[in-house]
């Protein structure tokens, strides 16, 4: 299947990932588009050899990965970078509640803009399937397991801006007939996280600083983990599946895990790796924190033919022993 795949924000944790399960496909051609503010060529290169793209008209490549740097907002930088893909995953986002309940403006640039951005050029350059990176944001405080018919009423202004992302999804495929798939990552965790700030990295890189885990609330608030490799399969096929354009997709384990039993699990595989246990340090729940959050993706398993394979135990484990490898 001969491919031309862009990904944006693909220099990071989630877009390594993706690029290492896309290089073992025939006649796959990639380039990456990031504008390096998190991470750059230099984490680009720990998965695979590139080739930066200076400014000017781009060739379609399907020999080696080409890493253009720009903006999403900009709707010039967006029109070269998406000449000649097939399929477009946007991962690029401002991520995180805590920032965007610090700065919605900066948040909705990023995600609500940029997104409609994307879309627009993807639209006006030919590209066929686009891939966005949704959360189980937009649905705020819904009774979980969380459907995909669950009433969006997201609680920060990172679920709104996701959200505005689902429903500019829905309106390009309905009006202009771009084969949009809006993909709802629960809580990924994996290696090349290093840099993240979600709560498996941080805990992670904590432990190797024998710093305390800093806990918010009490620790019984629940999420849904979500091993990398299973994600990166996900978007594999979303991409590749046919009839489902318009669609949205819990993409998650549908197992419920708090916080306070994550830390359990995570204690013993830092133990297996000869680390020592750190105390944990609870203080007030943050502005914007759901309490209760995991999902039901029995629509994917429907659909995409998907289904989460690697348990938690094995997903920190071989997490774990990336970190250590790499500190």
């Amino acid at each position: 299947m001969s491919l031309n795949w862009l990904i944006t924000g693909g220099c990071g944790f989630i877009g390594r990932n993706l690029i290492r399960r896309l290089l073992r496909e025939p006649e796959i051609g990639i380039r990456v588009f990031d504008n390096g503010s998190v991470c750059d060529g230099r984490h680009l290169a720990e998965v695979c050899a590139y080739e930066p793209v200076p400014d000017g008209t781009l060739a379609p490549s399907t020999d080696k990965v080409q890493l253009l740097s720009g903006d999403i907002t900009n709707a010039d930088d967006v029109a070269q970078a998406v000449q000649h893909m097939d399929v477009i995953v946007h991962l690029a986002a401002n991520t995180g509640v805590p920032k965007s309940v610090a700065d919605p403006v900066q948040d909705f640039r990023f995600n609500a803009l940029g997104t409609f951005t994307m879309l627009n050029c993807a639209r006006s350059h030919g590209g066929r399937r686009f891939i966005f990176a949704s959360s189980g944001a937009p649905t705020g405080n819904a009774v979980p397991p969380i459907t995909e018919k669950a009433v969006a009423a997201p609680v920060s202004p990172y679920g709104a801006s996701k959200l505005a992302g689902e429903g500019y999804c829905s309106a390009w495929f309905h009006c202009y007939g771009l084969e949009t798939v809006a993909l709802r990552f629960s809580n990924v965790y994996g290696p090349y996280s290093r840099h993240k700030t979600s709560v498996v990295a941080k805990f992670i890189n904590a432990a190797l600083r024998g710093e305390e885990w800093l806990v918010f609330g009490d620790g019984k608030q629940t999420r849904d983990f979500l091993f990398v490799d299973d994600l990166v399969e996900a978007i594999w096929l979303a991409a590749i599946k046919p009839n489902v354009g318009g669609e949205i997709f819990q993409i998650s384990t549908g197992v419920e895990h708090s916080l306070h039993a994550l830390t359990e699990a995570l204690r013993h595989a830092l133990t297996v790796c000869g680390l020592k246990a750190v105390p944990v340090h609870h203080e007030a729940i943050r502005l914007g924190d759901i309490v209760r959050n995991f999902a039901d993706p029995s629509k994917a398993e429907r659909m995409l033919g998907w289904k989460a394979a690697v348990p938690l135990s094995e997903g920190l484990a071989r997490t774990v022993r990336w970190f250590t490898d790499k500190f």
